[in-house]
């Protein structure tokens, strides 16, 4: 720890500690004579001060609405765009009026669809249940409840408080976005009314730094954006509101920016964390200019976007933390703040773009040709603009904004979703996304490597999509990476296959947690039912493996892949993977060493495909037609939702953890021991057999070398 990080969190403690002390003594609650406090000292807000001062809410609120609607727009959306904006969208997307009644109708009847659960409530206890009757500490899956502290010393990693991802999820507050796309489009007023009871509610709930809802600054972050949004959907002077909500909303919302510029997470969680708390800061800062502190957060904000772009982003546009997931966040985020510094004319807009654009490309690359992102390291099935009802794999939406503010047509899969007409909305950004839909589609990209960040991408022009991990353990802790050293997915013509299992859940269950970043539960290699890396805790580990790539060619035939780690020291496991396009693919474990070993390969197979093994084949079939795994030596055998060994597993989306089929792959022999996998892919030309055979030179063995003889029809 060197002297600044130990000065910042010297001051942390100190006024974390004086908080504390004072809530003890001084009750924490809201004030609505506070605002005028923290407003910004304009001429424009005189008659709002005066307001308050004489606890006038009503008049103060009316000329805070009346300032919203009519001061120049800085964000994404503004109420005065209402018309033109929804007219835009309905004529694009004709069937979104009722895909977003339908969406919005059932969070009026109290059910939430969250993460990778369904129909959630949280109306416990309720006398009489509804959307305003919301427990905003409670998890009602494991149906416990977050204990109602200074925010310090709520234990929320502990499972006694339930599940603290459920519980944030909904505070998060994007089903705002929700109920805010539904109202312009459908004129309900309903759907607006239901925001203001939950805002009201929220606050009643969560008094200031009090509570599970004050403890993490990334949530805090990704809320006070849902309140920026639904300002902006909601404000109407000429609205017939009961309660003051703008002056409560401002208020609120100017007190938790404070607390995450006070709380930032330099050394806590220097990652996703903190980009999504300084998003927050700049667009708060740049978009909402009444609050006195917004010019200080705004720039506060920017400088961490900035320092943060050459310490998160390899230099091949990869995300640190080596998840796609969070790929996907880093990407969202840098195209918001883009987005935001268009539309405010800041300079950094151009430092934003690049970045953008960077991150982008990675992220095309990774996706297969329908936009969908490969499950590698940790997937909370967040997202920053849930509005849509979007699978939070299908990064369609993130690609078509990407390819309109950077200009890159060529991100794009297929036609912009309607997301991305709600980011680049305002005047200024929707040319962008005109010009960016006038251009081919060009869907079809080659294999390529992302070789700083460890992916490794082999592509075919009929659409199959294989991803090897050949990188690093993750970024600094290793907080979201998995035990998958040198694992691979694969999808055939567009379907998934071969697939990473997922996440399952952070801290509400280790075992499951632990089970599903193991190695057994990736498509590599386990020797003596050791895995690579060790965990300790939810998001660290106290072993990791390390790999190296020693090569890695493409061109328009095959792909060609070799590395290896050393996660099974002093052994070592060296996988060589041959990608012959629209035919076969060849994967060879070599286990180098000395001694007996057990050794088993698993792939892990998505549920779409039905598989059958006989003797050294399995038969897989499904909707991408028929594949043949053949084997020339070791026993097959299958699982499917075995609750003895653990396989047989997946989780599609963090916390729904459903049966698939695990192929199991065992044989046990004296280092150096070869394992080989080889996929049949075209069924026009099958494979009959797959034998070893010895490699030979004048000299004797070849060292690192095996042979395969594929017979084929």
């Amino acid at each position: 720890m060197d002297l600044p990080e130990m000065v910042w969190r010297g001051r942390a403690a100190a006024r974390i500690g004086f908080d504390r002390a004072r809530s003890t003594v001084i009750p924490a609650q809201w004030a609505r004579r506070d605002l005028a406090r923290v407003l910004a000292p304009l001429p424009e807000f005189a008659g709002v001060r005066a307001a308050l001062g004489c606890g006038g809410w009503a008049d103060a609120h009316r000329a805070l609405a009346q300032y919203v609607a009519t001061a120049p727009q800085r964000f994404v959306i503004a109420p005065h765009a209402r018309s033109a904006v929804s007219n835009r969208i309905l004529a694009e997307f004709p069937d979104s009026r009722g895909n977003a009644t339908a969406m919005a109708d059932r969070i009026l009847a109290g059910e939430y669809d969250l993460l990778g659960y369904r129909a959630l409530r949280f109306d416990r206890g309720a006398d009489v249940p509804g959307r305003a009757a919301i427990d905003w500490g409670y998890d009602p899956i494991h149906q416990r409840r977050a204990p109602q502290r200074f925010w310090s010393a709520v234990p929320y990693l502990d499972p006694v408080c339930g599940d603290h991802k459920i519980i944030w999820e909904l505070n998060r507050h994007q089903h705002w976005l929700v109920l805010g796309r539904a109202y312009w489009l459908t004129g309900r007023a309903q759907y607006r009314h239901a925001c203001l009871e939950q805002l009201a509610s929220w606050m009643a709930a969560n008094p200031p730094l009090t509570g599970v809802n004050w403890a993490s600054m990334l949530e805090l972050g990704i809320r006070s954006l849902s309140w920026i949004w639904a300002l902006n959907f909601l404000a109407d002077p000429d609205g017939d509101d009961r309660s003051p909500w703008i002056v409560d909303l401002l208020l609120a919302l100017d007190r938790q920016l404070t607390q995450i510029e006070h709380n930032l997470s330099y050394y806590f969680s220097p990652n996703t964390h903190l980009l999504g708390e300084a998003l927050a800061l700049y667009v708060g800062g740049r978009t909402i200019p009444a609050l006195a502190r917004s010019a200080h957060r705004e720039r506060l904000g920017r400088r961490i976007l900035v320092a943060e772009i050459a310490r998160q982003m390899s230099g091949d546009g990869g995300h640190c933390e080596r998840s796609t997931h969070y790929h996907r966040y880093a990407l969202d985020f840098y195209l918001l703040a883009l987005a935001v510094a268009r539309i405010t004319k800041d300079a950094v807009a151009s430092t934003f773009e690049v970045a953008a654009a960077r991150l982008g490309l990675a992220a095309r690359l990774l996706a297969d040709d329908r936009g969908r992102l490969p499950h590698i390291g940790d997937d909370d099935g967040g997202l920053l603009l849930p509005m849509c009802g979007r699978a939070p794999d299908d990064i369609r939406d993130t690609l078509a904004i990407a390819a309109a503010l950077v200009g890159r047509p060529d991100l794009r899969v297929g036609g912009a979703p309607e997301e991305s007409y709600w980011m680049l909305a305002h005047a200024s950004l929707a040319p962008t996304l005109e010009l960016s839909q006038a251009a081919p589609v060009r869907n079809a990209i080659a294999s390529a490597a992302l070789a700083e960040t460890g992916y490794y991408v082999s592509r075919s022009a009929a659409g199959d999509h294989l991803v090897i991990d050949g990188g690093p353990h993750g970024y600094q802790n290793g907080g979201h990476a998995h035990a998958d050293a040198l694992s691979l997915t694969l999808a055939l013509r567009g379907v998934p296959l071969l697939i990473d299992t997922g996440t399952g859940c952070y801290t509400s269950d280790a075992e499951l947690r632990n089970r599903f970043r193991s190695t057994a539960l990736h498509n590599t290699l386990i020797v003596d039912d050791r895995p690579q890396s060790i965990p300790s805790g939810p998001f660290h580990w106290t072993h990791t493996a390390a790999a190296a790539v020693s090569r890695w060619r493409t061109n328009s035939r095959f792909d060609y892949f070799e590395a290896s780690h050393d996660g099974y020291r002093p052994l070592e496991h060296r996988r060589h993977v041959l990608a012959l396009h629209g035919d076969l693919l060849i994967v060879a474990d070599l286990v180098e060493g000395t001694g007996n070993h057990a050794v088993a390969v698993h792939w892990h197979v998505d549920p779409r495909w039905h598989v059958e093994v006989r003797g050294r084949r399995a038969r897989l079939s499904g909707d991408g037609g028929g594949v043949e795994l053949i084997v020339p030596h070791g026993s097959i055998d299958v699982s499917f939702g075995d609750a003895i060994t653990g396989l047989g597993w997946h989780a599609p989306v963090y916390g729904r953890v459903e049966p698939a089929t695990t192929i199991r792959i065992a044989d046990r022999g004296n280092a150096p021991l070869w394992m080989v996998s080889v996929f049949a892919l075209d069924r026009e030309n099958p494979v009959i057999d797959v034998e070893s055979v010895p490699v030979w030179a004048e000299a004797g063995t070849l060292i690192r070398s095996g042979g395969i003889r594929i017979t084929r029809a």
